[in-house]
């Protein structure tokens, strides 16, 4: 078993750090099943180290039948065989650990697999002592569903039990039950399973579907969605205000978080949908609940230096004072970013990643600009696509192969892999840029290594700037050390009329490093991190 790494002298490691979140399905496999494996992982950590990587959040590796690809979860407490074995976790765990990499996992408190044993037990009999465990109901008069509430993977979110007469509830697939966080058994058992984790060594946990623990114990029917059109998915017909962000569920994060802080020097991320305006509430309440809920901003808004701005003035003005922020970049539910800025500004959005205040998390694949799996005539293998088609909703497209070299297979497999690699393997693989001192790679590695060392981008206060002509600029200043930065979001050139003098610390080009007196001009699509001269200098 893996020894949690020892005591360090600045423990906040996850404000320091990037996080560097891998799909294990789909990031190396050591056997040629086509499928990424713990053992393939842990071939790549001198990868993550050369790259500078000090945290891994790890997508689930649980037991699972694999129906949400790993997020059905049939045993909490076991890996399963297509990733491996407990063993090769625990070794893993040891590898990261010896290059000071931190590992978080990801786990899904909301619902289990309905092959679990707790599942099995609750539906075996309304006098089960488990029957509780889950969210059952009787049928309206009528024999309907209990209520109107829907599934977010489409239809109904009841499933009709003919062994028992009853509904169970699941808010994602029918074969993913609802466990009744109400209850303080279940709270208990989930408690036990954090802290199987955490004794094994692991460095904290990513929350699932973290704002939909709790549902309205009275089951009252959602209301209509007035903004609600055929160009939505069905499943917002309705606004979900007895199904998600219940008052319960903060108090039920409090309590996981709690487990959590019996250990020293980890860390709890959060899934938390619904834009900035809740973000607050997730960082604490009574008590604290995560230390990073997650945020999406980036993936979700528009890429013009307007947008950009305001939603970085909102989302900071929502972060509760004395909290730290965090932003995301790429992530298996969100479309990859090179596809959503486009190859012109791929090289902005990492800039901008890692200069804005707070934590960074990247997604395995975008330091190499790789773009979304063109799905078109391909049986989709998302649940989530095969049952609300047609909305774009398709997650597999950020979902392929890590691409490590041109060959076939793309070095991720000696097999047919389990999604197809997809195009540009020629120019977005690792072996290419690797020896590249001026690609997206090299980019991506001088940009970590600037804020773990800078201590204006590690912890220097944000001063926002009005854009000018398509350049969204800012700076971050620590006590002396004052850093600038432009990024011309504009299809051509712009002239930075600036009073400012300093020299390029780095520029998305990575072929600038100039002093700069006053004033400079920006190539389409150019970033720039400008060390600014201190007065008398």
């Amino acid at each position: 078993m893996s020894s949690a790494i020892r005591a360090v002298e600045q423990p906040e490691w996850w404000k320091r750090h990037a996080i560097y979140q891998i799909y294990p399905l789909s990031f190396q496999d050591s056997d040629g099943d086509g499928i990424g494996d713990l053992a393939g992982l842990a071939t790549r950590v001198d990868y993550l180290a050369w790259l500078g990587v000090h945290a891994v959040w790890l997508s689930p590796v649980y037991r699972s039948p694999m129906l949400d690809f790993g997020y059905d979860i049939s045993d909490y407490t076991d890996i399963d065989p297509v990733f491996g074995s407990l063993d090769q976790f625990d070794q893993l765990l040891e590898a990261l650990h010896r290059r000071d990499i931190r590992l978080i996992l990801d786990v899904v408190p909301n619902h289990t697999s309905d092959r679990h044993a707790w599942f099995r037990e609750s539906r075996s009999s309304r006098h089960n002592p488990k029957r509780d465990w889950y969210v059952w109901s009787d049928p309206r008069p009528d024999g309907g569903p209990p209520n109107n509430w829907l599934s977010r993977f489409g239809g109904s979110a009841w499933e009709w039990d003919p062994q028992t007469g009853q509904y169970y509830y699941h808010a994602f697939l029918r074969e993913q039950p609802d466990l009744n966080w109400h209850n303080p058994q279940v709270r208990a058992a989930f408690a036990d399973v954090l802290r199987f984790w955490l004794k094994r060594g692991v460095d904290g946990f990513r929350i699932d579907a973290s704002a939909v623990l709790a549902e309205d114990p009275l089951l009252r029917d959602d209301p209509p969605n007035p903004e609600f059109d055929d160009k939505m998915p069905p499943p917002e017909k309705f606004r979900r205000v007895f199904t998600d962000a219940r008052p319960e569920t903060m108090r039920y994060l409090e309590e996981m978080r709690a487990v959590v802080d019996e250990f020293p020097d980890r860390v709890v991320l959060g899934e938390v949908q619904g834009g900035t305006g809740r973000i607050g509430q997730f960082y604490a309440g009574e008590r604290p609940r995560f230390h990073l809920p997650l945020n999406f901003l980036l993936l979700d808004t528009q890429w013009d230096a307007a947008s950009l701005s305001g939603g970085i003035d909102q989302y900071l003005n929502a972060v509760p004072e004395g909290a730290w922020p965090v932003w995301i970049l790429g992530s298996h539910d969100k479309p990859r970013i090179a596809s959503l800025v486009g190859e012109d500004r791929v090289r902005l959005a990492a800039m901008l990643l890692f200069t804005l205040p707070g934590t960074p998390i990247l997604f395995a694949g975008d330091e190499i600009g790789t773009p979304n799996l063109d799905m078109s005539g391909r049986e989709p293998r998302d649940p989530f696509e095969k049952r609300v088609p047609g909305y774009g909703l398709n997650r597999d497209k950020s979902r392929s192969p890590m691409r490590w070299n041109a060959e076939p297979g793309a070095g991720f497999t000696q097999g047919i892999p389990w999604l197809p690699v997809g195009d540009g393997l020629d120019e977005h693989n690792v072996a290419k840029q690797r020896d590249d001192e001026h690609s997206l790679l090299s980019l991506y590695r001088r940009l970590i290594a600037l804020r773990q060392s800078d201590p204006a981008l590690l912890e220097g206060s944000y001063e926002p700037m009005r854009c000018q002509d398509e350049v969204l600029m800012f700076r971050r200043c620590h006590k002396a050390r004052q850093l600038f930065v432009a990024l011309n979001l504009a299809g051509e050139e712009r002239e930075v009329r600036q009073e400012i003098s300093g020299t390029i610390l780095v520029s998305t080009h990575l072929d600038r490093c100039e002093a700069i007196v006053a004033g400079f001009h920006l190539r389409p699509g150019e970033g720039i991190v400008l060390a600014v001269a201190e007065q008398g200098q």
